[in-house]
């Protein structure tokens, strides 16, 4: 049951200044987000003290906003303070009394440039967030690196600019960071031109990285050592009944960190034993939710997810603010702590590894590569194809045997 803290807990001094009527709706706002009643207590102290703060200084509530938080914290800057006041201001903006800020406008001709890039990807080819945190940075990199903290003149760019960027990046980082790298910059000069920035077309100057996709082998973990890992969690604990199930899903259903993070309740459809998930380019997944993978689910709601926690995610922080995850390293790092109880040493330890285990595990069972990548979720046959070369079986029928007394 929810332990709200009022005024007949603490007396009126709590409810005094412009901040009175708005302290109950605060508390009520802090206890949903699962902190500790000690917790709690300490925040309405930072919250009487700024109301008693802005009493002398005859400001009202209105006037409340970042600045104002920041001359207060001036006077001292405690742990814990920070949150107090995120969360002090979001309730005051849900109850309608503080405006909430306007967009920030950006003064650096670098990072407007960068922006407007990102719209483009967003609003024309219709990109992830995901994939604008993958892009940007090297876009930002490469004016930072051209123009410095000087004028940006787009009209000025030639192919040198881009050779030498290349030049001092490509051996700091891995191949498919550099695939990604020259991805992006072609993008951004695609779009440069498009727009009547520039001219000439830097984007066939920008070379290819010679890593190509089907030169390696996909990183997986034999069925046994994918049970060890999902095994190691202690399920007598919350946070082990979590961990236990979001393995499940990355090993049975091979989900995606994301998709996991993205999950929300009303996903779950219990009758038809159905999960709705957000796949790549917005594309709505439903998939069949296996009876271990269902009681798994069913444990963790009841004894492992807060009840009173208001966020519809599905997977919720253990401590407070309560909260779904904040992005897909969560996850990754959920995999890599059950790396390393179980004792496996593996060259990837992310969330993926288990989707790849999965489509492996699935080859040598005999299944196709088309039921795989059904399950998978993959747009084209391509995307599967790299796991033809982990059917050791199939391929040894394909192998010629070596000439006997042949020449080499």
């Amino acid at each position: 049951m929810r332990d709200d803290l009022s005024e007949t807990s603490f007396g009126p001094r709590w409810h005094s200044g412009p901040l009175a009527l708005y302290v109950d709706a605060f508390s009520r706002r802090i206890s949903e987000l699962g902190y500790a009643r000690s917790t709690r207590q300490e925040k309405l102290r930072v919250v009487a003290d700024f109301g008693r703060w802005l009493a002398r200084r005859r400001l009202v509530v209105a006037d409340v906003d970042e600045h104002v938080v920041v001359e207060y914290r001036g006077r001292s800057c405690r742990r814990g303070d920070s949150t107090t006041f995120v969360d002090l201001l979001e309730s005051l903006r849900s109850a309608g009394v503080v405006p909430r800020p306007a967009p920030a406008t950006v003064e650096c001709p670098r990072e407007r440039v960068v922006l407007e890039f990102g719209r483009y990807l967003v609003e024309e080819r219709a990109l992830s967030q995901a994939s604008l945190n993958n892009s940007l940075p090297f876009v930002r990199g490469f004016l930072a690196q051209r123009f410095g903290a000087g004028p940006v003149v787009l009209g000025d760019l030639r192919a040198p600019d881009v050779t030498q960027f290349l030049l001092r990046k490509v051996h700091s980082v891995g191949p498919g960071r550099a695939k990604l790298m020259v991805g992006a910059l072609r993008s951004f000069f695609r779009f440069l031109r498009w727009r009547g920035d520039i001219t000439i077309d830097l984007a066939s100057t920008v070379p290819r990285v010679a890593d190509w996709r089907l030169s390696s082998l996909p990183k997986s973990l034999p069925a046994g050592d994918v049970k060890r890992l999902i095994m190691s969690c202690h399920r007598a604990t919350v946070t082990g009944q979590r961990d236990y199930t979001v393995l499940l899903l990355l090993a049975r259903l091979g989900l995606r960190a994301g998709e996991v993070v993205a999950m929300t309740l009303d996903d779950i459809d219990w009758e038809a034993g159905e999960l709705r998930g957000q796949g790549k380019g917005g594309r709505e997944d439903r998939l069949p939710i296996p009876r271990d993978v269902g009681r798994a689910m069913a444990s963790y709601l009841r004894q492992g997810r807060p009840r009173d926690c208001t966020t519809r995610r599905f997977f919720v922080r253990r401590h407070a603010p309560l909260r779904g995850f904040a992005n897909s390293m969560a996850v990754c790092t959920i995999v890599k702590r059950a790396l390393e109880r179980a004792g496996i040493a593996s060259p990837r330890k992310g969330a993926h590894l288990l989707r790849h285990s999965l489509a492996t595990e699935l080859l040598r069972r005999g299944a196709s590569l088309a039921e795989i990548g059904e399950l998978l979720r993959h747009r084209l046959v391509d995307t599967t194809a790299i796991y033809a070369k982990v059917d050791l079986v199939a391929l040894r029928a394909l192998a010629q045997p070596w000439p006997a007394g042949g020449e080499a």
